[in-house]
């Protein structure tokens, strides 16, 4: 038996892990999944996100899943093809990374008798076209070349020139691909299924440089100081700083403080996954653009990553964060 395996790539804040919860909700009852998840930062808010999914999780290192000569994505792949044979195997690498080594791993003859590679989705919020920030960067522009299907999500913001801009794009970039408009990335799960198209040979494409602040011991394995009960992390590479924050399943924060942070906080990229009053706060901000969920039952534990394309205040950010702690008075 092989595994159905699909890449899902797309830059930041295109709404790939969204999308993969939507695709998860739609698993057939008597199938296993799997998925194979990485960041650029060294919190693993994705995988929380998706803990509660239904289907295997494995956390690769953070940075890019085809630094030092793909090892990590190996490992990690190794892991779950072996121990769980999963029908189905979703991977989702950072939205800074670049694809084409990884997916000239997955199509080389190590894995021919493990994994059936499907059409590779590379979602796209349209509204970065028109910013040359995001047009002109590598990776934006190798994630897109790289994809079998393009999703062009969000298309519930787009104004009348972010549609302009996708046609014109398309116009220019379709070879032969499919193109979906969606939002919330609510994509059929028969489009797993799709097969590739874009066969062109693939090189790895330029190096990738991460500079960590610590050794990188897996987002699952991270841990906390004793007797403090939150940790910060930093990462920079590909031209971004992140900087995150674990904290232990005994705080809580105040709601509406939080949501002001991180409307407020002057950084590109937010995503966390919090224990709050009413259970679990999930926010997501790309830009001003702010999506926010309060749930049932609290996370195990609270974990919150910024990304900016330079190094932000993390010491005022931090200071902001810690005293929105429900339980602040008895850290001090």
């Amino acid at each position: 038996m092989t595994t159905q395996t699909t890449l899902v790539t797309g830059f930041l804040g295109s709404g790939k892990t969204t999308t993969l919860r939507h695709l998860l909700s739609q698993k057939p009852a008597d199938e296993k999944w799997a998925i194979l998840v990485n960041e650029f930062g060294e919190i693993g808010v994705d995988g929380a996100l998706l803990a509660d999914s239904g289907a295997l999780l494995k956390e690769i290192p953070s940075g890019c899943m085809c630094c030092v000569n793909g090892l990590p994505l190996q490992i990690g792949l190794n892991t779950l093809l072996t121990r769980n044979r999963p029908d189905r195997l979703l991977i989702e690498p950072t939205g800074l990374g670049h694809p084409a080594q990884i997916l000239a791993l997955l199509a080389s003859d190590t894995y021919h008798n493990w994994l059936q590679l499907q059409a590779t989705l590379c979602l796209l919020d349209a509204r970065q076209l028109s910013q040359p920030r995001y047009r002109d960067n590598e990776n934006f522009r190798s994630q897109l070349a790289a994809a079998d299907i393009i999703v062009a999500n969000k298309q519930d913001t787009y104004a009348c020139a972010d549609r302009e801009a996708l046609a014109a794009w398309w116009r220019a970039n379709a070879n032969g691909r499919a193109l979906f408009s969606v939002s919330h990335g609510q994509l059929p799960l028969a489009l797993l299924d799709s097969p590739r198209i874009n066969l062109r040979p693939l090189s790895p494409g330029a190096g990738h440089q991460h500079q960590h602040a610590a050794p990188p011991a897996g987002m699952a394995g991270l841990r906390l100081p004793d007797n403090q009960g939150w940790r910060r992390a930093l990462n920079q590479g590909q031209g971004y700083h992140a900087c995150g924050w674990i904290f232990d399943g005994a705080t809580r924060f105040d709601t509406l403080g939080l949501l002001e942070w991180v409307r407020l906080a002057p950084v590109e990229r937010i995503k966390g996954v919090l224990r709050v009053s009413e259970g679990t706060l999930r926010v997501n901000r790309q830009g001003h653009y702010l999506h926010t969920e309060t749930l049932q039952p609290p996370p195990a534990d609270s974990r919150i990553e910024l990304i900016h394309p330079q190094a932000a205040d993390w010491n005022h950010l931090q200071s902001g964060l810690l005293k929105l702690r429900l339980n602040y008075r008895t850290y001090i």
